[in-house]
């Protein structure tokens, strides 16, 4: 790096200080700190959710995938849009309804008595700690690789035992801690609207340098045919030729994985209503107006615009990095292969702003779980405010220090991203159900958490019962999880007629599961099961057409992209029919 590049890295770090710092003013007590007084608008709140998935890890995982998987292999993560379309349209309005400060305190609203509370204490433990710091391990593994392939330190030992890189991280880690601890949630969502306009600056600065030195569009993509992996360029891991469908061997993707990623993963994840760092941004919004179009934002930014940024970045390095070993290093070697001074400080910000933001969020997140789920819940119920701001700016600072030592023990980013879903596969089902049925109760939720997390733990690393496929990993943790929560909810009592009331009336939920209560409480639901059901279906093609209608048009494939978009207009046209009859009927529109 150049001493210019130097310069924008220092003075990006020392401004986002300053606005941290600028932004604890803010900070009377534990809703601002954690919720932002439950003033931010959709399109802050979403602009943060992108920026937090957008992390240092993300580039380096896509052009891992695309590089050893070809393009399908994106399904991976793709698969998941399923489940954010749905926090968008059905859950957003409904977590903002429940008005808890965290996902784990919702249990406590939706469930009574010790097992809801057993149930809120240990998923604040294992979200807080083992699942977030394995997060905040795999951004900080990332930000490690990309110091050493970017040449920004030498890497080599010091006197004191240290590695310039570690001290590097040490440095940044520090600068995180700071504004975080002093601004809490509002200078974590500030801050992340400035590094999602960094980092998308960033990543079109290499795709476009990775684009000329390539020969343009339509070079790249016949040197890419002429590398003999049909897979690299086509978007499903299939292909059908002389009317018969052949399965692309080279992709990796088995038929049990491929089958996973779509139809069982999204749902059967942990996150399958929402997520924990998504749940806090929708309950830190105005309304539930405002916290739909936050889910909104965030999938036209995570899907649409920036995959496409890095997918075509992946594709060029497999032609301008023939050699390259490792693939997920694809991306900062072209930064520094192809970009000169300045346009390289650019990128090199726009990771580290990215890096930032998903770490900021994490500790944010983790730490009032420690604060308000665990400390105030069974510690010291009657604790004030600065008590708990004091408590949550601590346990910020401790979930930063074990996230490092994560990262310093780990290798693969891809790996880490697959034990992450796997020990978090299993409770999903139930996490959607509770919304729906009234007889899920704090047992099932509980054994469905636990089994899935010792399941999906063993199934992918001990070696005795370790197994390979993904699909089938999946499928065996989901299965197991299902047999033993549906056998512990019919085996204990259902929940007390008072919690169920008390639920009814703050969150209004839909369904055909709930009419019993609602007639007997006279509540009216904000809107029908069959329109959010439509909802999410029109949505949901949306999306998926939008997105491979996007990859046709750059990819040269016409047919894909002229359908892609074709289905898009149809279904946004459908959505505001909805949107219209929802208004008719009084309900919250889109």
């Amino acid at each position: 790096m150049a001493s210019v590049d130097w310069i924008l890295l220092v003075g990006y770090l020392i401004f986002t200080l300053i606005l941290g710092l600028w932004l604890a003013r803010r900070n009377r007590g534990e809703d601002d700190y954690f919720v932002a007084g439950r003033s931010l608008s959709g399109w802050l709140a979403g602009a943060s959710m992108a920026a937090t998935t957008f992390s240092i890890d993300t580039p380096l995982y896509v052009a891992g995938l695309v590089g050893t998987r070809g393009l399908a292999g994106n399904w991976e993560w793709w698969g998941f849009g399923l489940a954010h379309v749905a926090m968008a349209v059905v859950f957003a309005p409904l977590w903002r309804r429940s008005g808890v400060l965290t996902d784990a305190a919702f249990t406590e609203l939706r469930y009574g008595g010790p097992a809801a509370a057993w149930l809120r204490g240990i998923k604040a433990f294992l979200l807080a700690l083992p699942i977030n710091c394995i997060g905040i391990g795999y951004a900080f593994l990332a930000l490690r690789k990309v110091v050493e392939a970017l040449k920004i330190v030498s890497g080599q030992p010091l006197a004191l035992g240290l590695t310039d890189t570690v001290w590097l991280m040490i440095i940044v880690a520090l600068l995180v801690v700071t504004y975080t601890v002093a601004g809490g949630l509002w200078a974590v969502v500030v801050t992340d609207l400035i590094q999602l306009v960094l980092a998308l600056l960033g990543a079109l600065a290499v795709a476009a340098a990775a684009i000329h030195a390539s020969g343009g569009m339509g070079a790249l993509l016949d040197q890419l045919q002429g590398l003999d992996r049909p897979e690299l360029l086509s978007l499903v891991p299939w292909t059908v030729s002389d009317g018969a469908w052949h399965w692309l061997d080279g992709a990796g993707i088995t038929v049990p994985m491929f089958t996973a990623y779509v139809a069982l993963q999204w749902w059967s994840f942990r996150r399958s209503d929402g997520g924990g760092e998504f749940i806090q941004r929708m309950l830190a919004t105005r309304d539930e107006q405002q916290a739909r179009l936050a889910g909104w934002v965030f999938l036209v930014v995570n899907y649409l615009i920036r995959s496409w940024l890095w997918v075509v970045v992946a594709l060029a390095a497999l032609v301008l990095l023939p050699d390259q070993s490792d693939w997920e290093l694809s991306y900062p070697a072209l930064a520094v292969q192809l970009l000169p001074p300045v346009a390289l400080g650019l990128v090199v910000v726009s990771l580290v702003a990215a890096f930032m933001s998903t770490v900021s969020t994490s500790v944010n997140w983790g730490a009032s779980y420690l604060t308000h789920d665990l400390y105030q819940r069974f510690l010291r119920p009657k604790a004030g405010s600065k008590e708990l701001l004091l408590v949550g700016q601590s346990t910020t600072v401790l979930l930063l220090v074990l996230g490092v030592i994560t990262a310093l023990i780990s290798d693969s980013i891809g790996a880490v991203f697959r034990l992450v879903i796997a020990i978090g596969s299993g409770p999903g089902v139930v996490l959607v159900l509770r919304w729906f049925w009234w007889r899920v109760n704090a047992a099932a939720e509980l054994a469905a958490m636990l089994c899935g997390f010792t399941v999906g733990l063993f199934t992918s690393v001990i070696p005795l019962v370790r197994i390979e496929d993904y699909g089938i990993r999946l499928a065996v943790i989901t299965g197991v999880s299902a047999l033993v929560w549906i056998g512990v909810m019919l085996a204990t009592p259902p929940e007390s007629e008072a919690v169920l009331e008390a639920f009814v009336r703050r969150v209004r939920p839909p369904g055909p599961g709930w009419s019993r209560w609602r007639s007997k409480f006279g509540v009216t639901p904000m809107e029908t099961l069959p329109t959010l059901f439509s909802r999410f279906v029109f949505a949901s093609v949306l999306l998926f057409s939008a997105l491979l209608g996007i990859g046709g048009f750059l990819l040269h494939q016409q047919v894909t992209a002229w359908s892609g978009l074709g289905i898009a207009v149809v279904c946004v046209a459908q959505l505001r029919r909805l949107g219209r009859r929802s208004e008719q009927n009084g309900a919250t529109a889109l």
